[in-house]
């Protein structure tokens, strides 16, 4: 009997294809809010382009259930959402003080810090709606529990948690277990997120959902260790922010 043929995948392909549906996705999840500075703030930040490998992912880990990735769009738009308000939170001058992001000005710098704020607030409760009110042929039963899931990660054990750690640590000399702790919490979790929701939405059972939480273990801690890396080591064209910044505001890094 001759070998099976196995059927090449196109990784780059796949990202591109997905990373384009997210786009339009995105787009479409924002308006008309009121006032029009505040649409603005929020579609200034969500629509700032990105690898949305958190999405992808989310997508990604529906898929290898057997369901359609269209019934965990709105699942990966809200993980999206929540990142970005993360990343506006971030960049105030009461956090990491940044003025670039993606390329770009910082939220804070072309609409003040107020209204930066609020963008990033609204951003975070749009997230829920998408999840609970736009997520149509979903079982409710799994809604229920992507939305505990999200709640968790935006919380305080998670992103929120991670964020005061790694203040408090700036200009310290901490332990191994206290940097993986703000990097599991503050980058970590939502990745992890991205792969459990997106798993979830699907119907995975506990096993497959076990092995997708350590699988995104791997791929949160991967990615901070080397953007720590590259924060050092590559310019702020390439990264879309302002390099060397950790080392600046004595950050605990890898």
């Amino acid at each position: 009997m001759a070998d099976a043929v196995i059927p090449s995948f196109d990784f780059t392909a796949y990202l591109v294809k997905a990373r384009d549906r997210v786009e339009e996705a995105l787009d479409a999840a924002l308006g008309p809010e009121r006032p029009n500075q505040l649409r603005e703030a929020m579609r200034y930040s969500l629509l700032a382009g990105g690898k949305r490998l958190r999405p992808i992912l989310c997508l990604a880990a529906c898929e290898l259930t057997g369901e359609s990735s269209k019934a965990a769009m709105s699942t990966a738009v809200a993980i999206e959402m929540i990142h970005t308000m993360s990343l506006i939170h971030d960049d105030l001058p009461a956090m990491d003080n940044d003025d670039l992001r993606r390329g770009r000005p910082t939220n804070h710098m072309v609409y003040g810090d107020a209204i930066a704020i609020l963008a990033g607030d609204a951003l975070l409760t749009r997230a829920f709606e998408m999840v609970s009110l736009r997520s149509p042929n979903v079982p409710v039963e799994r809604l229920l529990k992507v939305v505990g899931e999200l709640s968790l990660v935006a919380g305080a054990p998670g992103l929120v948690g991670g964020q005061v750690e790694d203040l408090q640590c700036e200009g310290k000399e901490v332990d191994l277990d206290t940097l993986e702790f703000i990097h599991t919490h503050k980058t970590g979790a939502l990745l992890k997120a991205s792969v459990v929701c997106g798993a979830i939405i699907g119907g995975a059972d506990e096993n497959l959902l076990s092995a997708l939480r350590t699988y995104a273990n791997g791929i949160g801690l991967a990615f901070q260790i080397i953007d720590d890396i590259l924060d050092l080591t590559a310019s702020s064209d390439v990264l879309g922010k302002t390099a060397g910044k950790d080392l600046i505001a004595d950050k605990t890094t890898y």
